[in-house]
């Protein structure tokens, strides 16, 4: 094995992979540029193109390039022992409709960067494998579920994971893996693609979801937990259709139910920031039926989909126990139905403590400025950590929020986070 690098030569050599970074990022843009932002469904022609850009990018650094059962992307600098476990980063490359170009994608290409970073060293084979991993269908809004590409490779997805159906084709997960060449058929049997073992750890860089870092005016932060939740995907209140002119005593409006509920778990939000215990609420589909509502039509039924999500299994519980409290007296008061329908939910996921102290001691070493972050948004890391894989992440900054088209990540920053990264995979993956 080659000498030891010194921190300023790693970070050098990240420097070196700008031209990488930069190109893999146009090169996504262009190709799955969708009006103001991209779209990149799971399972759809935009996510295939961005898993074929990785796998040319990958091929010509002259690594080993394979897809599993489920078509995630797995890009392998071959260790000494390729028995040993793997050390792995990445993200995902599926985005919601017309969103933002870094969401995922920054995780992926920060992998790449910083293996093609480490290769110029000189420093050998790495003594296991280094894997970066291109998740697919991470974004929940395409088949109504949480990490399915990483719990599809780790064995964990649900039993009705498979027949779930994408929002805008209405064919099942099962069909779009099939459709693509893919063997949905063995993700539901006891030999999933990541058997236990084969990953020692994984770390997973973001673009930040809330302007934290701007705030601070930190180029990265280190991730120290990420948050679990409780949904319902397709809720509903059953009301009674009426006249406009109907007296409110006679009324069972839907629609100001829904809105009830919605007030009522915004002022459970602030109680619990004036605590200051985090939390978030988040109503993301809202509307009246189209097929029958009107401006003068008492709405007979208002749908909505509930995100709430907390980083204490305490809290969460707490929280459920008083939306159910909310709508009971909402109901009673204006004698509507709550349909809540089916329950998904994700496990709370706290950054290893090993690899967050690996993380910050690079951070040190490489003198940059940084800070912690609670993630406010879920990341596949969550699906590695609860298999019982330690895991990490580290954000990088970014101005304008995420799942919109205007995201932004400054290289400069990204570099910094690659050279955490970079840092991290010298130290754990290159011992004699």
């Amino acid at each position: 094995m080659s000498p030891r690098p010194s921190t300023s030569e790693v970070a050098a050599s990240v420097a070196a992979q700008r031209h990488l970074a930069g190109s893999f990022l146009d090169e996504l843009r262009a190709g799955t540029r969708d009006g103001p932002g991209v779209t990149r469904a799971a399972y759809g022609d935009g996510e295939e193109f961005a898993h074929a850009l990785l796998a040319r990018y990958a091929t010509d650094l002259g690594l080993e390039v394979t897809r599993d059962a489920a078509l995630n992307t797995y890009v392998t600098w071959p260790g000494r022992d390729r028995a040993a476990p793997a050390l792995a980063m990445g993200s995902h490359l599926d985005s919601v409709p017309q969103g933002g170009n870094f969401d995922g994608a920054a995780g992926v290409v920060a992998g790449l960067a910083a293996i093609a970073a480490l290769r110029g060293l000189g420093l050998g084979r790495p003594s296991c494998d280094i894997i970066v991993m291109a998740i697919r269908a991470e974004e929940s809004v395409w088949f109504q579920l949480s990490y399915t590409g990483s719990r599809a490779a780790l064995g964990m997805l649900p039993p009705q994971a498979l027949s779930a159906r994408r929002t805008d084709t209405n064919r099942s997960l099962a069909e779009h893996i099939a459709a693509l060449g893919g063997h949905p058929e063995a993700l539901s049997g006891s030999s999933p693609p990541l058997p236990p073992g084969r990953i020692g750890a994984f770390v997973e860089l973001h673009i930040e979801q809330a302007p934290s870092l701007v705030e601070a005016g930190l180029p990265i932060a280190i991730g120290t937990a990420i948050p679990g939740n409780f949904r319902h995907p397709s809720a509903c209140v059953i009301g009674q259709q009426g006249h406009v002119g109907l007296p409110r005593r006679f009324r069972h409006d839907a629609a100001l139910a829904a809105s009830e509920l919605a007030l009522g778990l915004d002022a459970i939000w602030q109680e619990h920031e004036a605590a200051r215990t985090p939390m978030a609420v988040t109503i993301g589909r809202f509307h009246t039926d189209a097929r029958s509502h009107g401006m003068t039509i008492v709405p007979g039924r208002f749908d909505f989909s509930l995100d709430i999500r907390a980083y204490d299994e305490a809290v969460l519980t707490g929280l459920e126990t008083r939306l159910h409290e909310l709508i009971a007296g909402i109901e009673a008061r204006r004698g509507v139905r709550f349909e809540l329908g089916p329950r998904t939910s994700a496990p709370i996921a706290r950054a290893d403590p090993t690899i967050r102290a690996a993380l910050e001691a690079g951070a040190r070493e490489l003198d940059l400025s940084w800070c912690l972050l609670e993630s406010p948004a879920s990341h596949d890391a969550a699906a590695f950590a609860a298999a019982g894989i330690p895991t990490g992440m580290v954000f990088v900054r970014n101005a304008n929020g995420s799942h919109n088209p205007s995201e932004h990540m400054e290289l400069d920053d990204l570099l910094t986070g690659i050279a955490v990264l970079a840092h991290w995979v010298r130290g754990v993956g290159f011992v004699a």
